[in-house]
């Protein structure tokens, strides 16, 4: 699901769009009733894997590295709302993923973003190399920054900045050679570099309204998760969050900008999306599917189904790779 024509965004499949890592998935809740509309593409060099695009579609996203694996980023345009960790995100932020748990975030329409993912390996040597006396990656110092060293920041936007282009550019995809030929220890060294001459002023730093609101919506999220099959109230959510219907209302519209209920709704939405698009449609059926997601009304569900994603259930079922074409994972 590449660049459309001159970078334009088009409507593409949620799991797919979740797989554009290539080494683990992005599991996406729409906060919209409206389908994903993306322009991404990724691209395999040696050990690195390279990947940019712009999403216009406001969504949840949670993903977990391979223990093996790590990412670095740099975002180059986000609008207010977008945030990881309850964290607000800017243009012109850098960060680092390590394997440490699951990463969780929001990003608005018109995020723009480039990533590279490199074995752990490879950044502890890069490390090693410029700060010997480092014993492990200081992943609190690198998780997200915005450089403030006028070169270094230059430099770093600058090579993925390259990584966009070379991206967004079919002809150099096709060539093969654009990628292939960077110098990915160069980028490394950028990164870290840039990110352990950060001072603290350049490393953001939640309010305490904002880690409370986003301690809420965590303990809310796993209660719905846990019984997404089951019928679930407010009062059950408020009980599980351990606060008042108002103050998880307002900690829900401060960071997905929607109700609790309403992300409910968008979660088993999304949930039966990625569950038809990866099913075995020999062995499950979209009633299946749709009742282990809490979606009783089938009528009403493929109706709300085909407006957020443009055909039916149905159809995204019969999609699916059967069990016996299925690579192992």
């Amino acid at each position: 699901m590449g660049f459309g024509e001159g970078g334009n965004s088009r409507s593409c499949d949620l799991v797919s769009l979740g797989g554009m890592l290539r080494v683990c998935e992005v599991e996406m809740v729409l906060l919209e009733g409206r389908g994903p509309d993306a322009a991404v593409e990724s691209h395999v060099s040696g050990e690195a894997i390279f990947c940019s695009g712009e999403a216009n579609f406001p969504f949840r996203g949670r993903f977990a590295l391979p223990i093996d694996w790590c990412l670095i980023g740099y975002i180059h345009h986000t609008a207010e709302g977008s945030w990881c960790h309850g964290t607000a995100l800017s243009p012109g932020m850098a960060f680092t993923v390590l394997p440490e748990g699951l990463t969780e975030f929001v990003l608005c329409p018109g995020s723009q973003l480039s990533v590279v993912l490199v074995p752990l390996a490879r950044l502890r040597q890069k490390l090693d190399e410029l700060e010997p006396h480092h014993p492990e990656v200081p992943g609190r110092l690198l998780s997200l920054f915005k450089p403030s060293h006028e070169s270094r920041s230059e430099d770093l936007r600058g090579q993925f900045e390259r990584i966009r282009g070379y991206l967004a550019d079919p002809a150099t995809l096709a060539e093969g050679q654009a990628l292939h030929d960077m110098d990915v220890d160069t980028l490394l060294a950028s990164h870290l570099r840039a990110g352990l001459s950060a001072s603290p002023d350049d490393r953001p730093r939640s309010s305490r309204g904002r880690c409370t609101h986003y301690l809420m919506v965590q303990r809310a999220e796993r209660f719905m998760r846990a019984n997404l099959r089951h019928e679930i109230y407010m009062s059950a959510l408020c009980n599980a969050a351990g606060v008042s219907e108002r103050a998880l209302r307002y900690a829900f519209d401060d960071l997905f900008g929607i109700s609790p209920m309403r992300y409910l709704s968008m979660l088993r939405l999304s949930t039966a999306c990625r569950n038809l698009a990866l099913a075995d449609a020999n062995r499950r059926s979209v009633k299946s599917v749709a009742l282990s997601c809490g979606l009783w009304d089938l009528s009403r569900f493929a109706d709300s189904y085909r407006r957020v994603f443009g055909e039916l259930p149905s159809e995204t079922l019969m999609r699916a790779p059967s069990g016996e074409s299925m690579p192992p994972r």
